[in-house]
């Protein structure tokens, strides 16, 4: 009998073994670093993840009146900023770095070539429908947008995980004094219109009423995330001076700071071993809208089907992020 129950344990370590190195994802991380501070957050969580294998990191672009920083060569500065955040970590020149475009897409006939476009071209031509690669973008959909009017064909090798767009009718209300067209989106309308309405790329969306889910205290930055090593120190003090360059301009931002872009490795790093999904996230299927000139949906009931995210899993999402910077701090 121990015999048997031996070969038994021994036959499910090697099965999950084999799965573990199935479900390793590949990621893309595209996003403005010189920007709101939490996409420095999702960088350090997706490089701390032992099952994601990044394949390339490309700054991205805000727009000229972004309020983040003064500088014209915006995707450049994000270059800066996130192997700034790879050097604390040990990391920098482990991963290609890129800048992507520095402005907006004008018109969505018209890419913006740059090397972050042509980074995610020549990964995405190594994946597959099966394996995809994941493209993480968490600002302006201007370099994936770019990458697929250059070439049609990587649409089916990858997933675009996307922080961004407004409320669907099946979410929740929009925020007081909101903005009709969200943020990101309104960063590159013309670049939306390109991922949405002309490409047949598969879209997991996260936006506005869900990505403000993840609301982070400072209380909980100062005790779980500053006291750990230099790399806790870079984000929590990141997050403080955003809060007090605020406070200077008589914005109250209050005890909390919304960590936006952290459901990017949520959806990507923390899928299931066992038939590999976030699962502990709700989403729901629904067609593709068509996004007009001015950035609002318009509905489109024979479009292909794309994943919308109406909660996340704030829980597994947060404390693996303190668990993995307490864990790599040694303390």
């Amino acid at each position: 009998m121990k015999k048997i129950l031996l070969t038994i344990a021994a036959l499910f370590a090697l099965s999950f073994a084999a799965n573990a190195q199935m479900t390793k994802v590949k990621v893309l991380i595209d996003n403005d670093f010189c920007g709101d501070p939490d996409g420095l957050y999702e960088l350090a969580q997706h490089a701390l993840s032992p099952t994601t294998e990044i394949v390339g990191i490309v700054g991205g672009h805000l727009s000229e009146n972004a309020g983040f920083t003064n500088r014209k060569d915006q995707a450049t500065e994000s270059v800066e900023k996130a192997n700034a955040l790879l050097d604390v970590m040990g990391l920098k020149g482990k991963y290609k770095v890129v800048a992507g475009a520095e402005t907006g897409m004008t018109s969505s006939d018209k890419p913006i070539d740059s090397e972050g476009a042509r980074l995610i071209i020549s990964e995405a031509k190594k994946c597959s429908p099966e394996k995809p690669l994941y493209v993480t973008c968490g600002a302006a959909l201007t370099n994936v947008a770019s990458a697929l009017l250059i070439d049609p064909s990587i649409s089916k090798n990858i997933v675009i995980v996307w922080i961004g767009g407004q409320e669907y009718s099946f979410g929740a209300v929009p925020p007081p004094g909101y903005s009709a067209v969200e943020y990101n989106l309104n960063l590159s309308i013309p670049a939306g219109q390109v991922v949405f309405n002309k490409s047949d790329v598969m879209i997991w969306q996260i936006p506005r009423d869900v990505y403000r889910q993840c609301l982070y205290s400072t209380a909980e930055m100062h005790a779980y995330i500053k006291p750990y090593g230099k790399l806790g120190a870079l984000l929590s003090d990141a997050i403080d001076n955003v809060m007090k360059t605020c406070e200077g301009f008589n914005i109250a931002m209050g005890e909390v700071y919304i960590l936006g872009d952290s459901p990017l490795v949520l959806l990507t790093s923390l899928q299931s071993g066992f038939e590999a999904d976030p699962c502990s996230s709700k989403w729901v299927q629904t067609p593709c809208p068509l996004i007009d000139n001015n950035g609002a949906y318009q509905p489109n009931p024979t479009g292909r089907i794309i994943r919308v995210y109406t909660q996340i899993d704030t829980r597994l999402m947060f404390r693996d992020l303190e668990a993995r910077l307490q864990l790599a701090s040694g303390k």
